[in-house]
């Protein structure tokens, strides 16, 4: 495990798996534990570098809480590896993605439905409130299970409970409520820019059985961006990059190692 002092002096710590050009996973409401299953198919090519949230895993934390220190910690970890990194966001690390990309040198941007809320939505969003409220009363798993119908099965679930006994991780998610909340306190106050400048090359994907609200989220940030790349996953949820990883992985891979055609000759 490595560290690097963001901006504020907060210790950010990141994972370092396998030898090549940096790429960059970027976890959401989970822990960086989330990428397990997709390290194995980048490594044996890709340095991957794994940060872990403020508040989260090794890394420090403060009492302030924004997307925007969330990128300066990013930025911290950019400028600790050698070359200029791909980043791979999912959720909210997709977000923090889309708003690194925008300020830092970066190869390609690719994000997994990020935590971007629009239209009537994001005017009526309260989950954070609703979070905090039941972490009040002392009830953190009850806020945890309203965040995850909420959010990866977009309210429409029949047997929470049964999901969630299959779900190994599902103790250190608990742990995790109050950052959670916090992070979708951030969420909730991120207005979606008309355009989103950035210079790389950008991919976005999502799953038909993702949340409506980021369904509708991600198809805003591509109409922002202005010549981004869409996929949609057939039959694939929230949890698109475990719960679907040969999949996400082989597109992932097919637009990393996309050259850029070259200028046609004799133009500037």
């Amino acid at each position: 495990m490595q560290t690097v002092t963001s901006a504020d002096g907060t210790s950010i710590a990141f994972e370092r798996h396998g030898e090549g050009p940096p790429l960059i996973l970027l976890h959401g409401g989970s822990a960086p534990q989330y990428w397990k299953p997709v390290v194995p198919r980048f490594a044996e090519d890709y340095t991957v570098i794994i940060p872990h949230r403020r508040g989260v895993g090794e890394s420090g934390d403060s009492e302030v809480y924004s997307l925007a220190r969330g990128v300066e910690d990013i930025r911290a970890v950019i400028d600790a590896v050698d070359g200029t990194p791909i980043l791979f966001g999912h959720s909210f690390g997709g977000l923090l993605a889309v708003e690194t990309a925008r300020t830092a040198p970066v190869e390609k941007l690719v994000a997994y439905e990020p935590a971007v809320l629009v239209g009537e939505y994001r005017q009526q969003a309260d989950l954070a409130s609703q979070m905090q409220a039941r972490i009040d009363d002392g009830d953190r798993r009850q806020a945890m299970k309203f965040y995850i119908r909420e959010v990866m099965h977009g309210g429409d679930i029949d047997d929470l409970d049964g999901w969630l006994a299959e779900w190994p991780p599902w103790p250190d998610i608990i742990a995790l409520t109050e950052n959670i909340a916090r992070i979708n306190r951030a969420i909730e106050q991120y207005p979606l820019p008309d355009s989103l400048d950035i210079d790389a090359p950008e991919l976005l994907l999502t799953g038909t059985e993702g949340p409506p609200h980021l369904r509708d989220g991600i198809r805003a940030v591509d109409e922002a961006l202005s010549d981004s790349e869409f996929i949609e996953f057939e039959g694939v949820g929230h949890g698109g990059p475990t719960e679907a990883p040969d999949r996400v992985t082989t597109e992932v891979r097919a637009f990393i190692d996309e050259k850029e055609a070259p200028a046609p000759e004799g133009s500037d």
